[in-house]
């Protein structure tokens, strides 16, 4: 299974509008940072994006992203869902609906943010996107590919993780519930949040992640959702062995 990393920045993306910053005016590209989203492809051809953020277009043009089967959503938040409408093209190559996942509280966000998708009395005609919403309840499988939702907590929000295999990706997390470190036993690969060095009421900080990280025990681990706070090179420099901050464009097999 092959994973891209399309964007592993926060929501404001980095650079930030209006900042001259060590990490906005670095010339390393690992310090450019979309919102965060990753593509999978599975060895048997399936594949799966998680998460459409305002950045989809540009993602999908400079990863060339030709085929997208399905998206899983993690939840409901703007830099998550808000490349929704971008789903036009894919509904054009592939000739048929996108099928979109997400919990309950996300598939009532995408209805309500985009409800002149699902309003009869919208003119048709090409102009909108075709989806088919489909509410997460438990594990579940597209193609060939068991899919199980994490729950983890965004703040006060219950949102969902999801792991595939020995992967897990764990973005926009401030807390894992006690009966979610059995779904991420013996794994491969984490990706996990670390927003920033300062704590943060609704993500991990880089300290938290990292020792969640050491709790979860992951053969090696990737950290996402990160603002302008963590410059690459030197964060890199610093964390435990095994552990790394994710970029965007890096591809990795698991």
């Amino acid at each position: 299974m092959k994973i891209t990393f399309l964007g592993t920045g926060t929501s404001h993306g980095v650079p930030m509008i209006g900042c001259d910053c060590r990490t906005c005016t670095s010339l390393d590209p690992r310090d450019k940072r979309l919102r965060p989203s990753i593509f999978i492809e599975p060895d048997y051809g399936t594949k799966l994006l998680v998460d459409a953020g305002p950045d989809l277009r540009a993602q999908a043009l400079a990863h060339d992203l030709m085929r997208i089967d399905a998206i899983v959503f993690t939840h409901g938040h703007a830099d998550h869902i808000l490349g929704l409408d971008e789903i036009r093209r894919y509904n054009h190559m592939l000739r048929a609906p996108m099928a979109c996942y997400g919990d309950a509280a996300t598939i009532a966000d995408i209805r309500r943010m985009f409800a002149y998708i699902f309003d009869p009395a919208t003119p048709r005609g090409g102009g909108l996107p075709m989806i088919t919403t489909f509410t997460l309840e438990g594990a579940f499988c597209i193609g060939r590919s068991e899919i199980l939702p994490v729950p983890i907590m965004h703040g006060t929000r219950r949102i969902l993780g999801l792991r595939i295999g020995g992967f897990a990706y764990l973005t926009d997390c401030s807390g894992i519930p006690e009966s979610s470190f059995a779904l991420l036993q013996d794994l491969d690969v984490l990706v996990l949040d670390a927003l920033r060095e300062r704590p943060h009421p609704t993500h991990f900080n880089l300290n938290e992640a990292v020792d969640m990280t050491t709790r979860i025990a992951p053969r090696r681990a990737y950290f996402t959702h990160m603002c302008h706070d963590l410059q690459h090179e030197p964060t890199c420099a610093r964390l435990p062995p095994g552990m790394q901050l994710a970029y965007d464009g890096l591809v990795i097999d698991c």
